[in-house]
């Protein structure tokens, strides 16, 4: 046997003993996202496992972006939370949302429909900005019809105020 082919099969048998050894299931990637079933989920680089439909992950924990008084701006404290889960959504192109937009109670039924489109409409915006493909995101509205908080305190008008992010399975 020649040198060059006794190099090849020694590089060839370390790749497939390395393999063999390997800790990751054979059904998940490098980067631990899932290919098996209809959604994936992945962990973070601080071990924390991220997949929408956990009630412990912060995807399924922070779904909800609030929105100041007959605003639409998606503020910047609420970045992260978007940038999460335009992150999840990337890496998981077969998984579907739908921002669900929510007006408080003051106002006319139109006007909280068209301000809850706005809201959502912000929120996919932004996602597709980040790199989620469009197709996964559908943008509706609920105005007033589905509140948080039924009171009528501000705080309870804030709480309704916001566009819920959910998976659709």
């Amino acid at each position: 046997m020649s040198s060059r082919i006794l190099k090849g099969f020694t590089v060839a048998s370390l790749a497939l003993a390395l393999a063999a050894c390997s800790s990751v299931p054979l059904d998940e990637s490098a980067s631990g996202t899932s290919t098996g079933g209809t959604t994936g989920s992945s962990t973070s680089s601080s071990g924390v496992i991220m997949d929408p439909f956990n009630p412990q992950s912060p995807l399924a924990q922070q779904r909800s972006i609030y929105f100041d008084f007959d605003s639409y701006v998606v503020a910047d404290q609420y970045r992260n939370t978007v940038e999460m889960h335009s992150s999840y959504l990337r890496n998981n192109p077969q998984q579907n949302i739908r921002v669900e937009g929510n007006a408080d109670a003051r106002g006319g039924a139109e006007y909280n429909l068209a301000l809850g489109q706005r809201r959502s409409d912000a929120v996919a915006r932004m996602m597709m900005l980040m790199g989620v493909n469009a197709g996964q995101v559908e943008a509706i509205s609920f105005g007033k019809e589905r509140p948080k908080a039924f009171g009528s305190t501000e705080a309870d008008y804030a709480e309704n105020r916001r566009a819920d992010i959910n998976y659709q399975r």
